[in-house]
């Protein structure tokens, strides 16, 4: 009976060729086709019952695709030239943000010749007269956001300091999304890194000290920017300041932690989660009547897996499905284009022949223990900080571990300091206007165009100009 209920939906299923007035693009860092699998368990079992028959908000929506995400240089993709992938419509070089592949990582005098800059659905979005935003749960000036508005040869050159001492100097990321043309023109930026916009001789509202060696505020020069623009803006950096926004500001920076912004699981009262900074965003942008172009990235999903932590990284891939929920609540579909992807995948393995039910995060069945006699996890990894050394040419007992511990490290085959990317394709989810087009295996790169086209922004084909 459920197989002909889904039967009926596909059938039946309309294909919206509205223009899409407004575009949500959710980006889940790290996040893997077995990641979403394992959340799915994960959230059953959290709420008392199975899981595996759960589907996350996004896995509902009527179109589905794969995208294949290797660099121009490496066949595993970084976040900076995959983000340059899906969010300008150009493969780059792994480690660089916004420019084009002749230009290598490292390679200032690359970045400081404007035709290897590549511009995307943010500037898109602005020249057509769109308001733009980015929500984040990392640095705002991570690889990710940064591929939206800014043009670096290194993806680490976030800030100042993290530049090379000597020989050419290059802008920093930051310095480029508050003097940046696509930078400087965004009007709503929610997320941490509060390092990067203060000098190292000025300390943030938490009482940490900046790291910028120009003695430059960021911020500072963020507002008063803006106010030479006619804009009315707002710096906020916690959770109360976020839930008293109103429309009085149409422009907002908000970075609510010195760092990236905690993990779900780890945060205080005074930081607000992902869903919050979508909900006030959506608020926000909605006021242009010509329309929005959002992107929102649950960025800490893949910090947790190049840590091993599988707990951490199931419960923000459920913290980025509560977000699309909030977002499509807020949002008319016949005009809004939704898109929920990933940059890359990691090397999770969801293994083993455990019972239904069985927590997705514990050892797999005992009736399944390898030829060592010694039992093995349910979620494991192909390398990374969870390599136990072996005691008299034995594997490591994990029944000697607490894999209830929030911060434990799940077992990894290869010893390595952080675990590393995968280079499989990710699933691309799709409702709302011309969502249909994100069917079938493509290029990464592919995404930005069909959003385009289905937005009428950009210099390629639209449907506006067919």
């Amino acid at each position: 009976m459920q197989a002909q209920f889904a039967l009926q939906a596909k059938i039946s299923t309309f294909l919206n060729t509205n223009v899409a007035k407004n575009v949500i693009l959710f980006l889940g860092d790290g996040m893997s086709i077995a990641t979403l699998a394992a959340t799915r368990v994960y959230l059953g079992r959290k709420y008392g019952h199975l899981g595996e028959e759960v589907k996350l908000s996004f896995e509902t929506f009527p179109f589905t695709g794969l995208a294949k995400t290797y660099c121009v240089d490496s066949n595993v993709a970084d976040s900076a030239c995959s983000g340059t992938a899906y969010l300008s419509g150009v493969k780059a070089n792994s480690g660089t943000v916004g420019l084009s592949a002749v230009v290598k990582r490292g390679d200032c005098e690359g970045q400081r010749n404007s035709s290897n800059s590549v511009t995307g659905l943010m500037s898109w979005a602005q020249r057509a007269g769109k308001s733009t935003g980015i929500v984040t749960t990392t640095r705002v000036t991570h690889a990710t956001p940064a591929a939206a508005y800014a043009h670096s040869a290194d993806r680490k050159w976030e800030a100042d300091a993290d530049m090379p001492r000597h020989g050419l100097r290059c802008e920093d990321i930051a310095s480029q999304l508050v003097r940046g043309r696509v930078g400087s023109s965004i009007d709503v930026i929610f997320g941490g890194g509060r390092k990067n916009f203060y000098p190292s001789t000025e300390i943030d509202p938490h009482g940490h000290y900046g790291i910028r060696t120009d003695g430059r505020n960021l911020i500072r020069e963020w507002l008063l920017k803006k106010e030479s623009f006619g804009f009315r803006p707002k710096y906020i950096y916690n959770k109360q300041d976020l839930e008293k926004l109103n429309t009085e500001y149409d422009s907002i920076l908000g970075l609510f932690s010195f760092d990236h912004m905690p993990y779900h699981l780890e945060a205080e009262e005074d930081d607000p989660t992902l869903s919050e900074m979508t909900e006030k965003a959506i608020e926000l942008l909605s006021q242009n009547r010509k329309g929005y172009f959002l992107f929102i990235e649950g960025g800490r999903i893949d910090t947790a897996h190049h840590e091993t932590k599988a707990r951490k990284a199931l419960d923000e891939t459920a913290e980025l499905a509560k977000a699309v929920e909030i977002a499509l609540r807020m949002v008319n579909l016949e005009d809004t284009l939704v898109v929920v992807t990933s940059d890359h995948s990691h090397t999770m393995t969801y293994s083993g022949y455990s019972k239904r039910g069985a927590d997705i995060l514990g050892l797999a069945s005992p009736k399944f223990n390898t030829s060592d006699n010694l039992p093995y996890s349910t979620l494991s990894y192909a390398n990374g900080p969870g390599y136990k050394p072996n005691h008299g040419f034995r594997r490591h007992n994990l029944i000697l571990d607490d894999m209830n511990d929030l911060n434990y490290t799940y077992p990894s085959l290869a010893p390595l300091a952080r675990e590393t990317h995968g280079g499989e394709d990710v699933a691309v989810f799709a409702k709302g206007p011309w969502s249909h087009l994100f069917t079938g295996n493509y290029e990464q790169n592919f995404i930005p165009h069909a959003i385009a086209y289905a937005s009428c922004i950009g210099p390629g084909l639209t449907k506006c100009k067919s």
